[in-house]
């Protein structure tokens, strides 16, 4: 189970989130690519990743818009589900997706979120096949 916080209160972030967190999803998530060579290809999940960055890209410079683009932050729920239909990405991928995206209610949640993505596509590159 990922945890993006240690105290959401006074916003205190898991310390290993970015590090340990992020390298072993990565590793499982990349291992198991490997074994089934047509999911979880780089270039299927960077879609995703280029996704969440347009979202935050876009709130960095209109913040108060969150609560209107939330809905369209989860409905990568259900873009994440049509890519597992098509077989292009593994259950294990999906499931960090939408176990990320529950824990999204404002937009530090959010922030989090970004740079977790951000930090698992770094250990993927190393983890995750070639293609």
């Amino acid at each position: 189970m990922i945890k993006f916080w240690k105290d959401k209160a006074n916003k205190v972030i898991e310390p290993e989130l970015f590090s340990s967190v992020a390298e072993k999803l990565a590793k499982e998530i990349g291992d198991n690519a490997k074994k089934v060579r047509r999911l979880d290809k780089r270039s299927q999940i960077r879609k995703f990743y280029d996704e969440v960055l347009n979202f935050a890209s876009r709130l960095q410079s209109k913040p108060d818009d969150f609560e209107k683009m939330l809905p369209y932050i989860k409905m990568l729920n259900a873009k994440i589900a049509y890519a597992e239909g098509r077989e292009l990405i593994s259950k294990n991928f999906k499931n960090f997706i939408s176990e990320a995206l529950n824990q999204i209610k404002d937009k530090d949640d959010f922030d989090v979120f970004v740079s977790f993505f951000e930090a698992f596509m770094g250990y993927y590159r190393l983890y995750g096949p070639s293609e």
